[in-house]
């Protein structure tokens, strides 16, 4: 009898051990996966060589339809085409955020597409980015209008309520970031009218970088240097909002 005790005794404890053993491997296990699991970035450069103006919902059910893309804008001074800007800058974005541990997914790496705004959300909610960022420029008939300009979700639209907040946060950090390296950001502004945000699933903005429609502006955002520098503050808002967000 105290022989099949102490036999039941040492299987009791044996069988602890391997539970125990077992818990702390597979918490060892969750946190190193949590730890490897990279914030991935959707990046989307602006418009395309050749617009498609064939109309699409604005968002999922409208019955609303806007064209389905754009050629964009172009320099008043360089003639440099918007969508052209857009990918130089978007690549320059790219390659910066891989240098520095972020998993990126793009919209597009050649002018010669034909992908929707709807299209490209749709690649950004597949890839569950962490967020998006949409690369612009902008242009008015004023010549003198200048500065960046940040556009997010709406908080009142039924479309994109659920991701106005993250939208929001980051592009208060991005116009912070802007400001500190000394360029001109016109604010932070909401949108509901914007087909890219209404079909997105995930935390979305754009940046338009700096008018077009203005001479000296349009010079600096055709210079490389100048991208590259907003590019970077890009990087530094994404770093700043990782950081807020890491629970």
């Amino acid at each position: 009898m105290r022989r099949r005790f102490k036999a039941i005794l040492s299987f009791i404890i044996l069988f602890s051990l391997v539970l125990t053993f077992n818990f702390k491997q597979d918490t060892k296990v969750l946190a190193q996966e949590e730890k490897d699991k990279k914030f991935v970035v959707c990046i989307d450069p602006g418009h395309q060589e050749k617009g498609d103006s064939k109309g699409e919902s604005i968002g999922p059910g409208a019955s609303q339809k806007k064209p389905r893309v754009s050629s964009g804008t172009a320099g008043v001074g360089t003639k440099k085409a918007e969508y052209m800007v857009n990918l130089e800058a978007s690549l320059i974005l790219k390659d910066i955020l891989q240098q520095n541990g972020y998993e990126v997914v793009m919209t597009r790496e050649t002018n010669d597409v034909n992908i929707s705004n709807a299209e490209r959300a749709e690649v950004s909610n597949k890839a569950e980015a962490d967020m998006t960022i949409r690369i612009h420029c902008d242009s008015l008939n004023d010549s003198g209008k200048t500065g960046a300009s940040i556009l997010v979700p709406s908080k009142s639209n039924k479309y994109t309520g659920n991701i106005y907040k993250k939208s929001n946060d980051y592009g208060n950090i991005l116009k912070a970031s802007l400001e500190d390296e000394g360029i001109k950001v016109n604010g932070v502004f909401e949108r509901n009218d914007i087909t890219g945000f209404n079909w997105s699933q995930v935390p979305v903005v754009i940046l338009e970088m700096g008018f077009m429609s203005n001479w000296n502006e349009d010079r600096m955002l055709c210079d490389i240097n100048y991208q590259r520098k907003l590019m970077e503050c890009v990087k530094v808002s994404l770093d700043e909002y990782k950081e807020n967000n890491k629970n």
